[in-house]
């Protein structure tokens, strides 16, 4: 089951690879975190940065569907930054 914490300051957590999906609308975010995470070792974390606003809902359900846990998600200025772990 997946991990599911929002509004967590992602700031101070630690990831391994960081993922620029701004200006990208949907599936393409997902499609992208897909990629690397796939190029990722087990519970490594990779960051997302995205401006799609189906991105929180599209993320969640990824989570879901996947298996990699969904750790935080934050929105500020206009961009959502997702924390998820590889399974």
């Amino acid at each position: 089951m997946s991990d599911i914490i929002f509004d967590t300051d992602t700031d101070t957590m630690e990831f391994q690879r960081d993922l620029d999906a701004r200006g990208l609308n949907c599936p393409l975010p997902i499609l992208k975190a897909k990629k690397a995470l796939a190029e990722m070792e087990s519970g490594q974390v990779l960051r997302i940065v995205a401006t799609d606003t189906g991105s929180v809902r599209d993320f969640q359900a990824f989570a879901k569907q996947t298996g990699n846990a969904l750790l935080a998600h934050t929105f500020e200025h206009g961009e959502f930054t997702f924390l998820m772990r590889r399974k």
